[in-house]
């Protein structure tokens, strides 16, 4: 079982319940699944890079990534219907915890002039959404075979019912919010 997970059932979840005043364990917020999307620009004149995208995101989270299409058409951006144009993975069970364990513990503390998560991710119903300026930040990239360095947007989504709820779980298990 990952230690994160252990964390949660033995120390968090107690103080939860004593924090917020929840009257059952079953009231305290949990993790639901991890979703991780990349969406590039390149792909629409090079379709080749998506599957270096598709590389990449699976060795972070060492879960085959998926890649998504376009829904709509966009002149502007010269963006058919269909286009392949991102990837995507969704993370649950003991891959969500130990993929949440090791962005605390490697990937947070080396990105650039971080100062904490900003508090307004929330969505008003317990869930986060945060976005990364570099994916080398993860220590599973290595860092001479990039061929152009991509952010991605991280949304971790949990039972909570409020923003409060769901920043108190995050807290807990060791997201560093900003003051």
């Amino acid at each position: 079982m990952n230690r994160l997970k252990e964390r949660y059932n033995k120390e968090i979840v107690p103080a939860l319940v004593k924090q917020m005043g929840y009257k059952n364990v079953m009231q305290v917020p949990r993790l639901e699944k991890i979703v991780l999307s990349v969406s590039t620009g390149d792909a629409v004149q090079n379709p080749k890079v998506l599957n270096l995208v598709v590389d990449e995101l699976t060795a972070i989270t060492g879960q085959k990534a998926v890649i998504t299409k376009a829904k709509k058409a966009i002149s502007n951006f010269k963006l058919r219907q269909g286009i392949p144009i991102g990837v995507r993975v969704t993370l649950r069970k003991e891959k969500m915890w130990s993929f949440l364990d090791r962005l605390n513990t490697l990937a947070l503390p080396r990105v650039r002039d971080f100062r904490g998560l900003p508090p307004k991710g929330f969505d008003g119903r317990g869930n986060y959404n945060m976005g990364l300026k570099e994916q080398i930040v993860f220590p599973e990239i290595n860092f001479d075979r990039v061929e152009k360095v991509r952010g991605m947007n991280i949304t971790i989504c949990t039972t909570a019912g409020s923003d409060p709820d769901g920043r108190a779980l995050l807290e807990a298990l060791g997201l560093p919010f900003r003051k």
